[in-house]
């Protein structure tokens, strides 16, 4: 017995148990790219238990590889896999190796907003698990600034503070924000319109991006809920004036904020819109 305790505890024996455990893991990242839904979430399970292991050294190439592979799904329609790869996400934070921090310092950037407007999930969990990676996140980024500002939960400013000092990259912004105005859940489309109403500021010599932008908020005037309708008609309308776009198209703007807002108080719902009656003088 303590023959077998003492091989158990050796350095070889260590290194071949970590052997089998990292080949293990390459297998589960290529699993979590597979279309079938029951095998995504089983290789998440899988792999949350063998990352809890801290015994379990895991090379920064596949470190890695684990987090490119799990960034997709931080948006995954399936609640449980969403939340295991929120959760993973952090974790491969703290086991990437110093010579990997810089290539994971670009995928921890790139996971900045998909958290961000996951910390408005509709779902506590996924909402609680997106706040907590996100303070990380902001945090292995040495980003105090946003670190303040998701520690006291002022996530308001959250958009405006990254866009203001990463305002080069208010492109790259905009398209992440996008998928996010066809979500079923109100919250994030709300979020989104705010974010990319921020990012249209940074956009002056970038037609593309903002005629992107625009034509995606007018998409938006059709909205099943008429608050987002107002918001998005209302962040397109104040785009455009500030990108001096011509007037007879800034009118029809106008009278659609005016209609929408009509109809909103109408409906009895005017309390939460209250700022927006300046749009009728």
């Amino acid at each position: 017995m303590a023959a077998a305790a003492a091989a158990w505890g050796c350095p070889a024996f260590c290194s071949t148990q970590n052997k089998k455990m990292q080949s293990m893991t390459e297998s589960l990242a290529h699993l979590l790219k597979d279309a079938d839904e029951v095998v995504v979430e089983t290789s998440a399970i899988v792999l949350s238990a063998l990352l809890l292991r801290r015994d379990l050294a895991i090379p920064s190439p596949i470190a890695l590889r684990l987090a490119a592979t799990l960034w997709p799904l931080l948006d995954n329609d399936n609640h449980h896999v969403q939340l295991l790869s929120i959760c993973l996400f952090q974790e491969l934070m703290k086991l990437v190796e110093a010579e990997g921090k810089k290539a994971m310092k670009m995928l921890v950037s790139k996971s900045l907003l998909p958290l961000f407007f996951n910390c408005h999930n509709e779902n506590t969990r996924v909402a609680q698990a997106s706040r907590e990676t996100l303070l990380a996140a902001v945090i292995f980024l040495k980003r105090r600034d946003l670190e303040n500002l998701v520690a006291t939960d002022q996530m308001w400013r959250f958009g405006e503070c990254l866009l203001a000092k990463d305002r080069g990259r208010a492109a790259e912004h905009l398209r992440q924000a996008l998928p996010y105005l066809r979500s079923p859940q109100e919250p994030l489309r709300e979020a989104a319109i705010r974010l990319m109403g921020l990012a249209g500021r940074f956009l002056r010599e970038q037609q593309r991006e903002l005629q992107l932008m625009c034509r995606a908020l007018e998409d938006m005037a059709d909205d099943v809920s008429p608050a987002i309708s107002c918001l998005a008609l209302q962040t397109l309308y104040i785009n455009m004036t500030v990108q001096s776009i011509p007037s007879s198209r800034l009118q029809r703007m106008l009278e659609g904020v005016r209609r929408l807002w009509k109809s909103r108080r109408s409906l009895g719902g005017g309390g939460r819109f209250s700022c927006w009656s300046t749009a009728e003088h």
